[in-house]
């Protein structure tokens, strides 16, 4: 019994020795390239997540504003291409004139002085409403961005013209098929190549305009969070016996900053083996329980990205996260400084 642990015990040991080494992140070239940042919704204020519900109004959650730039506009978007935001994420919405809003909630009621579903005004409708009117961050108190909103809805030809070269993140918020074909038909119009630009479509199921965008646009980057829970489940399991899944060929992988150690050759093998098969890797923010958004919202956070990685990063707060991988990019006068690092420090004991 004892001699036959002992030849188990040497197998397994040989087993993680032999994994190691086809695993180890050193034995791949250091790609080439560098980390590319994911404006999420541009600059924006962001919002407490807690007790967070697929119905809650996050206008009415948010943070003591920093900067006075609203999510979905042409103005966050601009500010975030300045802090070196090399794609911005945004969220359309059909209007009932047949155009595309960019907007990210289903009904007007949350942030806006409108009421009822985005999907029934008009695009005229929509620029005459104002864009701040319900963001608070002390419950109703006062209403820091009432009155400074109106007429900042933009039309998405509105966004391609004014960022023709910059990749753009597009988000489905719908199930609706049609809308990948108004999507495309939008891009046409405005003479864009999105797969030459690098931009990206996305949705929350595989079904309905992520599927009608895949048919569409065959050589484009397109994915789901089905797709990449299911590149990102398969890899964590597959990827230390030296496998690519198939569910990542042509996928994307989605990384969690406190989760980078159970992918496999990370992070260099992983990206070989990622660029092999087509497929792309985001880095995003820690997932757990704490408040906090999907992706980075702290500018130390840029340290816990491997220095060799030539992926995305996706970032929720581009006004301090821009500005600590490009300092360059920092214009903020000594007060905005002081209120931006009370603020941060707020955000990292909420957390502690």
């Amino acid at each position: 019994m004892r001699r036959n642990l002992k030849r188990i015990a040497l197998i397994l040991a040989l087993a993680f020795l032999a994994l190691t080494f086809v695993n180890a992140s050193w034995i791949a070239p250091t790609p080439r390239g560098y980390p590319k940042l994911i404006a999420h919704r541009g600059a924006y204020q962001l919002y407490s997540t807690a007790g967070m519900t697929r119905d809650s109004c996050t206008a009415t959650k948010i943070y003591p504003p920093t900067h006075p730039y609203l999510e979905n506009t042409l103005g966050g978007m601009a500010e975030a291409r300045r802090l070196g935001a090399q794609m911005i994420e945004v969220d359309i919405a059909p209007t009932a004139d047949g155009k595309l809003a960019v907007f990210h909630d289903w009904t007007l009621d949350c942030r806006t002085n409108g009421t009822g579903e985005v999907r029934k005004a008009t695009m005229a409708q929509l620029k005459a409403l104002d864009a701040g009117h319900g963001y608070t961050a002390d419950g109703g108190k006062t209403f820091p961005f009432r009155g400074k909103g109106v007429g900042l809805i933009p039309e998405l030809s509105e966004v391609l013209a004014a960022f023709p070269d910059k990749a753009l993140l597009f988000n489905f918020k719908s199930k609706d098929a049609a809308e990948a074909d108004l999507l495309l038909a939008a891009l046409k119009a405005a003479g864009r190549d999105s797969v030459k630009l690098g931009d990206g479509f996305y949705g929350s199921v595989e079904d309905g305009p992520v599927a009608r965008m895949r048919d569409l646009l065959p050589q484009g980057w397109v994915f789901s969070k089905d797709s990449v829970k299911a590149c990102t489940k398969a890899y964590a399991l597959q990827g230390w016996l030296g496998l690519t899944p198939d569910a990542c060929r042509g996928g994307t992988l989605m990384i969690p900053l406190n989760y980078q150690f159970a992918y496999a050759g990370w992070p260099n093998r992983l990206i070989q083996r990622m660029e092999a098969v087509g497929a792309r890797v985001i880095v995003i923010g820690p997932q757990d329980d704490a408040d906090r958004p999907m992706g980075l919202d702290l500018p130390e956070q840029l340290g816990e990205v491997p220095a060799s990685f030539n992926g995305y990063v996706w970032v929720d707060d581009i006004y301090t996260v821009g500005p600590a991988l490009r300092p360059a990019y920092n214009k903020r006068n000594p007060v905005a400084e002081a209120e931006l690092a009370a603020e941060l420090e707020r955000r990292r004991q909420m957390r502690d």
